[in-house]
C-alpha cells in the first residue's frame, strides 16, 4: 500500500469512528501533511483518493467535507436447506468453472477464483529467499522431510497461531499440501463411506467436493452472513441424525464472509461434548481480518483435543505455494497415517522459504498491507453494487479477507449469467456450487483481491437485469 493510501486509510477510520462528522470540513492539506509527517503532495493525494471512494466531497473555495454515506445494503437471507443428509453434486459445475481457467486471453477477469494479490510487493522478499535457499540448503531442497513436516515452519506455525489465542508446540502441527489436504485427510481419519457431516449452508465448493470424493453425505446447516452457522438448527440436526464430524469456517466464512461470535463458539463446544461429535476447524482466513486483534479460533476454546485446526498460506500469500497444516489433537495418529496413504510428505523448499519468510518478519508486514488494501477494494466494491445493481441485490459485510456474497433478486440463474459474461472477458462463481442440494441459484460470489473494475460490474449488472427481466415475462 502506498503512503497516501495509509494516510487516506487513517482519515477513513477517524470518519468511520465519529471523530469526523457528515458535512464537517476536514483540516486543510497543510495541517495533514504536518499531522501526519508528509509532504503537502502526499497529503492533497490521499484526499483525491477519499475523494474517488466516496468519502469525502471538495466544495469548490471551501475544501474537503465528509460525505454521507449510502446505507449498508441488507445482508444475504438465510436460505431453508434440504433438512436430510444428501449426496454432493455440482462437481459438472465446478469442473466446467475450473476449465475456464484455461484457453483465455491474458484481459479475462477471473471474479470467480479464491486468489489471494500475488502481485502485492510485499510477496518480493519470498522470491529472493527461495533463490537463496536453493544455495544454502542444497540438496535438503530435493529431499523429502519428514511425515510431520519441517520442524522450522512448525516452529513458525506454532509463533503465529498465537494471534488467534491458539496453543500449540510444533510437534502438535503436521504440514499439508494446501488446506484442501489438511481438510481431506482430517475427514479420512474421522468418517466411512455413507456417513453424515453437518456442513455450513451456503459452503465452500471445494469442502463440498471432499466430501464428494469420499462418498459422504452433507447436511447442510444454515449460516448468516453475519455470525454464521445457526447453532439452533445444528442442535436439532445432531438430535435427529448421526453426524460424525462438523465443518465449520468460523472467521471470515467462505463464501458468507461471516464471522462466529464467541459465545457461539463456546455453546458450539458445549454441544459436541454432549453429542461426542468432533468438529474440523478451517482457518484459512483468520489472519487476513482487517482490524486486529484477530478473533480467537474454535480450536482455542478447546481444552479435550476434540477440534482438528486447519489452515494454509494459500490466501495469504499464494494458492502456488501448497503448503497448509493440520493441529490434530486427539486424532493425530490417525491423520498421520491418512497423509503417509495420501501425500507422505510436503514439498521441503517452500516449507523452509515460508518458515524463512515469518521468521524474517516479512509474513506480518505482508499481511498488515495487504489487509489495508482488501478492506479499501471491498468498501470500492461494495459502493459500485449499491450504485448500479438491480434493486434488491442483498451484499454480504465482510470484516476480512476478499471475497463478497451476493444475492440477486427474483429468479435471476447465475449459471446462465455467467454463461452471458464470457462475451465480456468475464467470470463469476454461482451459487448454485456452494449447496449441496443445488441451492443459491440466484446467488453468485466475487473475488475482490484485486479492485474490481467499474467496467465489470456495469457488465455484470446489465446482464442480470436482462435475465430478471426475462424472467418476469409471461411465458
Amino acid at each position: 500500500m502506498k503512503l497516501y493510501q495509509s494516510i487516506a486509510e487513517k482519515i477513513r477510520e477517524r470518519i468511520e469512528q465519529g471523530y469526523y462528522q457528515v458535512n464537517e470540513k476536514l483540516p486543510s492539506i497543510r495541517t495533514l501533511s504536518q499531522e501526519h509527517d508528509v509532504s503537502v503532495s502526499t497529503a492533497q493525494q490521499a484526499l483525491l483518493f477519499l475523494e474517488k471512494e466516496h468519502w469525502i466531497e471538495v466544495r469548490a473555495k471551501s475544501g474537503s467535507y465528509v460525505k454521507a454515506q449510502l446505507a449498508a445494503a441488507e445482508m444475504p437471507q438465510p436460505c431453508r436447506p434440504a433438512q436430510y443428509p444428501l449426496k454432493v453434486s455440482q462437481w459438472k459445475e465446478v469442473r466446467a468453472l475450473r476449465s475456464l481457467y484455461k484457453g483465455h486471453s491474458d484481459d479475462f477477469l477471473y471474479l470467480s477464483s479464491g486468489m489471494s494479490d500475488i502481485d502485492a510487493p510485499t510477496l518480493k522478499p519470498l522470491l529472493k529467499i527461495m533463490s537463496h535457499l536453493t544455495i544454502r540448503e542444497g540438496v535438503r531442497c530435493l529431499t523429502p522431510d519428514t511425515l510431520q513436516g519441517a520442524v522450522e515452519l512448525r516452529e513458525q506455525i506454532a509463533r503465529l497461531a498465537l494471534d488467534g489465542g491458539t496453543r500449540l508446540h510444533p510437534d502438535d502441527i503436521i504440514t499439508t499440501t494446501g488446506c484442501q489436504e489438511a481438510l481431506a485427510i482430517s475427514l479420512q481419519a474421522l468418517t466411512k463411506a455413507g456417513d453424515v457431516v453437518a456442513v455450513e449452508s451456503p459452503g465452500f465448493y471445494g469442502l463440498m467436493q471432499i466430501l464428494k470424493a469420499l462418498d459422504l453425505q452433507a447436511l447442510e446447516i444454515p449460516a448468516h452472513a453475519d455470525d454464521g452457522m445457526s447453532l439452533d438448527a445444528l442442535e436439532m440436526a445432531l438430535d435427529q441424525w448421526p453426524i460424525k464430524a462438523i465443518l465449520v469456517i468460523p472467521t471470515e466464512n467462505n463464501p458468507l464472509g461471516s464471522t462466529m461470535p464467541d459465545e457461539n463458539k463456546v455453546r458450539l463446544l458445549k454441544m459436541t461434548q454432549r453429542y461426542n461429535t468432533p468438529i474440523i476447524e478451517d482457518d484459512i482466513y483468520g489472519d487476513l481480518r482487517y482490524k486486529q486483534p484477530r478473533p480467537r479460533t474454535l480450536h482455542s476454546f478447546d481444552t479435550e483435543g476434540r477440534v482438528i485446526l486447519c489452515s494454509s498460506f494459500s490466501k495469504t500469500m499464494s494458492a502456488a505455494l501448497r503448503i497448509g497444516w493440520v493441529a490434530p489433537g486427539r486424532y493425530k495418529e490417525r491423520i498421520e497415517h491418512m497423509k503417509y496413504i495420501g501425500t507422505a510428505n510436503t514439498t521441503t523448499l517452500t516449507q523452509l522459504a515460508i518458515a524463512e519468510f515469518i521468521k524474517q518478519g516479512y509474513y506480518e508486514r505482508h499481511v498488515r498491507t495487504v489487509r489495508q488494501q482488501y478492506r479499501l477494494n471491498r468498501d470500492q466494491l461494495t459502493h459500485m453494487l449499491q450504485t448500479y445493481f438491480p434493486k434488491g441485490t442483498r451484499i454480504s459485510a465482510p470484516r476480512g479477507a476478499y471475497i463478497l456474497w451476493i444475492e440477486l433478486p427474483g429468479d435471476v440463474d447465475t449459471l446462465l449469467l455467467n454463461k452471458r459474461l464470457v462475451q465480456h472477458k468475464i467470470q463469476i462463481a454461482p451459487g448454485v456450487i456452494f449447496s449441496a442440494s443445488g441451492k443459491y441459484r440466484n446467488c453468485l460470489r466475487i473475488n475482490y483481491a484485486r479492485p474490481v473494475p467499474k467496467s465489470a460490474v456495469l457488465a455484470i449488472s446489465q446482464e442480470a437485469k436482462e435475465l430478471l427481466a426475462e424472467s418476469l415475462m409471461p411465458q
